[in-house]
């Protein structure tokens, strides 16, 4: 007799799982990236990712055996909806708290010259579990053009690790993804990578001079003036891992007392040293105090390919850091892309000649890229074609850190009266430029500064524009507006243009770029003759710029204008710059 235990029901028993759904083919968007829902400023917690001209890199950085012509396909909408049958969204949150909360996540595809087109929309559980958009559940729309971006909204501020896989339709394959090995920052290897970066030591007394106030207890204040990447991009969290604030606190570990190494971060994304000059002063001088800073690192090695003045303008603020008050060491930290770009070539002969300490990025990690066994892949270096990771960003600071420490180690005694009073003279004195220094007394006038010798009409420009491009400053995770105070000329406006009398030798027009059609083009006339036309539009986003609208032999009284080419579109004036 056979004895059966429990219930003898069998058609309420246990079933057999169903087969496993077979997964398809995928490649990946993103594949374990941190990303991180700040407050943003319509309010909302979220972090954006910009796809547009992107798509192909990402991918590639990824898995770089697929097929060019698949990915660059990719970076359409058309393309999308050819190789994609579903994109599959996972999502970790990085603190145990919001782990079973979720994030609304939305790919755009966006219509030509149009910020609208498909949304491809759902909800993403922080937990792990796959989240699955079928296209075939949206109507294919022939109007959209482009993948445009990918949006990740939150409910507060949280972080989570994130990947997006393209599932492929049936007919299509691609090669077997394999993961990276983990990053060995401990390994010698490693550290030889990390020396590389030092592309020149320079004269180290002011760096060493610093080191020195920092271990007697002293006040020391560091500031970083750059780009994005300087501001953060791709550092998850923003205000504690990007390389700044990283490099800040090894400096801080190796030299500080407590609180006597202070931080100042002026970056801000899409911007040469063009403006980087108009904003020294409010963001780093004025941050500094009437000591100013005793340290200032230049990052602009990835933004300054389209600096109208090939180097006078980074040469310029080079000067100015360097002579200005505190009489700091100038560090210039060359940055680099994902196609191994930037402008060290450029820019070196400027550290070379007044004996700057160079850092590059270039020479540290590029060689090791394509090696048999790289240190660290291009995956792992970059958040996207531009911006370095989180582990990038470690590189960045690491990389500054061997600076700190070579001038740690080459502190010079204290009886050394020549050394003492050394390093506070003009490191320019007695050598030519390499390619001037037009801009190193630069002076910044906006509507919140007074001189008497200014005098404005604002004419029909006596709007405040309040949608501006905003920055994470310092320490701050959240962001504020660059140039708050600002002549703004609203669409219908009266047609009187703005004027500005003041004396100077060259000058500078500070302005808002916009991707919104509501902006139009503007005249700018000095003494009645139209010398630019400036066009908002041209960069397609919202953020600041700078352009010289004036260059004169010797300082001369001028009356500028600004006029709208067209009454109906709006235009934001920021600021000026000007030398005397």
């Amino acid at each position: 007799m056979v004895m059966i235990m429990g219930n003898t029901d069998m058609k309420n028993g246990p079933k057999a799982p169903k087969d496993p759904t077979k997964k398809r083919p995928a490649l990946y968007l993103m594949l374990d990236d941190v990303i991180e829902g700040r407050l943003r400023e319509d309010g909302n917690y979220a972090e954006i990712s910009f796809l547009e001209g992107r798509v192909a890199a990402k991918i590639s950085a990824v898995m770089p055996d697929v097929p060019e012509e698949m990915a660059e396909e990719l970076q359409t909408c058309a393309g999308l909806r050819k190789y994609v049958h579903s994109i599959g969204i996972t999502a970790v949150a990085q603190e145990k708290e919001n782990i079973g909360k979720s994030m609304d996540y939305t790919l755009n595809c966006r219509r030509e010259k149009d910020y609208g087109g498909t949304n491809y929309k759902i909800t993403v559980p922080l937990d792990g579990s796959e989240a699955l958009i079928l296209l075939a559940d949206y109507p294919e729309n022939p109007l959209d053009t482009t993948l445009a971006s990918c949006r990740m909204e939150f409910t507060e501020y949280m972080t989570a690790k994130m990947t997006v896989a393209f599932y492929l339709n049936d007919g299509y394959e691609v090669p077997e993804f394999i993961p990276d090995p983990p990053v060995d920052f401990t390994s010698d290897v490693y550290r030889e990578m990390i020396f590389s970066s030092l592309m020149q030591e320079g004269n180290l007394w002011r760096l060493a001079r610093a080191v020195r106030k920092a271990r007697a207890g002293e006040d020391v204040t560091i500031a970083y003036i750059g780009g994005s990447i300087t501001q953060g991009a791709g550092a998850k969290p923003i205000a504690t891992n990007s390389y700044a604030y990283r490099s800040y606190e090894a400096f801080c570990r190796r030299f500080g007392t407590g609180s006597n190494v202070h931080f100042i971060k002026a970056g801000v994304g899409g911007t040469p040293s063009e403006l980087g000059l108009c904003r020294y002063r409010a963001e780093v001088l004025d941050e500094a105090g009437e000591h100013g800073p005793d340290i200032v690192v230049i990052e602009f090695a990835v933004n300054d390919a389209g600096d109208e003045t090939n180097g006078v303008c980074f040469e310029s603020l080079a000067l100015m850091a360097a002579n200005g008050p505190g009489h700091p060491a100038v560090v210039l930290l060359f940055s680099v892309f994902m196609d191994d770009g930037n402008l060290q070539g450029r820019l070196a002969p400027i550290g070379e000649r007044y004996g700057f300490p160079m850092v590059s990025l270039k020479n540290a990690v590029t060689p090791q890229f394509y090696s048999e066994q790289p240190i660290i892949t291009k995956r792992q270096y970059f958040y996207d074609l531009y911006h370095p990771s989180n582990e990038g960003h470690r590189i960045m600071a690491d990389c500054l850190d061997y600076l700190w420490q070579r001038a740690g180690d080459g502190i010079f005694e204290e009886n050394d009266k020549e050394q003492l009073t050394g390093g506070w003279e003009d490191v320019a004195a007695g050598k030519e430029p390499v390619y001037g220094d037009t801009f190193k007394a630069l002076e910044v006038y906006t509507k919140k500064d007074v001189d008497g010798g200014i005098v404005v009409s604002a004419g029909g420009f006596d709007g405040c524009d309040c949608e501006l491009q905003y920055v994470e400053r310092n320490v701050n995770a959240y962001a504020t507006p660059e140039f708050p105070e600002n002549w703004m000329h609203p669409a219908g406006a009266a047609k009187e243009p703005y004027r500005i009398g003041l004396t100077c030798k060259d000058l500078l027009l500070i302005y808002k770029d916009s991707g919104d059609q509501k902006f139009g083009k503007a005249q700018v006339f000095v003494d009645g003759t139209l010398t630019r036309t400036i066009d908002p539009l041209l960069v397609g986003w919202n953020h600041c710029n700078a352009v010289i609208v004036y260059r004169g032999e010797n300082a001369a009284e001028h009356v500028v204008e600004v006029k709208m080419e067209d009454n109906d579109k709006f235009f934001t004036i920021l600021g000026w710059g000007y030398t005397r």
